[in-house]
């Protein structure tokens, strides 16, 4: 791959990064009004299913349901199990965690993809990238302040979920570049689904009216939405680049908190968002001075 090639890479992957970060918190505002009169897994079920329909609409407009049966086999199944065994082990912590106890610990996530890049893919990780990573995880903390009484034995299931988010994200790596991106999406969905709707037969269902249903049939597009570009951001570019750029779902977060809730941030929270805001930014320009170096050196 050319120089130009892989920085089009890279920039195509950290959008579709940012683009999943903001689809997923969009849908979690939406799932957190619905919650309010509805169990978490029939809400997580029926969104689930209704995500499933949508995706099966977008892989039939795109021509990939006559290879349907490629979402049920190798990387492709193995990556959807373990997609929704890490969402299983994170909602189970999160009813026993602090939610921002929680939420530090799964954005530790591109730790881990760094760590995984640079041991199991050969990445070579730049000291700049390890110091986004670095930092962005030092602003979450300061943003989400969690608190020490929080962390309990709850707190190793989400990190243990949080592990299993990140070896997904390696998986996709995985899968062979001829399988469209919505067959995968369509795998992660449907077994996220299975999952959840097994947990609902356990906890319960509770009738609900039409309000509750607008609100999941547009959290489950919200949804589809971020399966689909965070599988594209780690089919594009170098996944320790890309990495960091999972912390802009917090943002995203603050900005939907303060225009929906009117929350705002304190001052420790305010120099948490310049900490990410910062790395972010870091990257880009250690990317951009980079690539006139590496093409002005001599092969090897």
């Amino acid at each position: 791959m050319t120089l130009r090639a892989s920085a089009a890479a890279n920039r195509r992957g950290i959008l579709c990064m940012m683009g999943a970060m903001g689809c997923f918190v969009t849908n979690d505002a939406l799932v957190k009004f619905a919650s309010q009169s509805m169990p978490s897994a029939q809400l997580i079920f029926i969104r689930g299913f209704m995500s499933v329909l949508l995706v099966l609409v977008a892989a039939h407009a795109l021509g990939a349901t006559p290879r349907l049966r490629e979402a049920t086999r190798g990387w492709v199944a193995i990556r959807a199990l373990v997609d929704a065994i890490a969402s299983l082990l994170y909602l189970s912590s999160l009813f026993h965690l602090p939610i921002g106890n929680a939420t530090a610990i799964n954005l530790a996530a591109p730790l881990f993809m760094t760590m995984f890049a640079a041991l199991f893919m050969a990445e070579r990780v730049r000291g700049a990238r390890w110091l986004a990573v670095g930092f962005g995880f030092l602003g979450v903390l300061l943003v989400i302040q969690p608190r020490a009484e929080g962390f309990n034995a709850w707190a190793l299931v989400c990190l243990l979920g949080t592990l299993f988010h990140a070896a997904r994200d390696l998986m996709t790596r995985r899968i062979h570049a001829s399988v469209p991106s919505i067959l995968i999406t369509l795998a992660t969905a449907v077994a996220v689904t299975v999952v959840s709707g097994l947990g609902s037969l356990l906890q319960g269902w509770q009738p609900f009216g039409l309000f509750e249903l607008g609100l999941l049939s547009l959290a489950s597009v919200f949804l589809t939405g971020g399966y689909y570009f965070i599988i594209n951001s780690m089919r594009h570019g170098e996944m320790t680049l890309i990495a960091p750029f999972r912390y802009s779902g917090l943002l995203f977060a603050l900005v939907l908190g303060y225009a929906v809730w009117g929350e705002v941030p304190n001052t420790l929270a305010w120099f948490g968002i310049a900490l990410l805001i910062g790395s972010g930014l870091y990257v880009l320009v250690s990317e951009k001075r980079r690539l006139p170096e590496a093409a002005a050196a001599p092969p090897d």
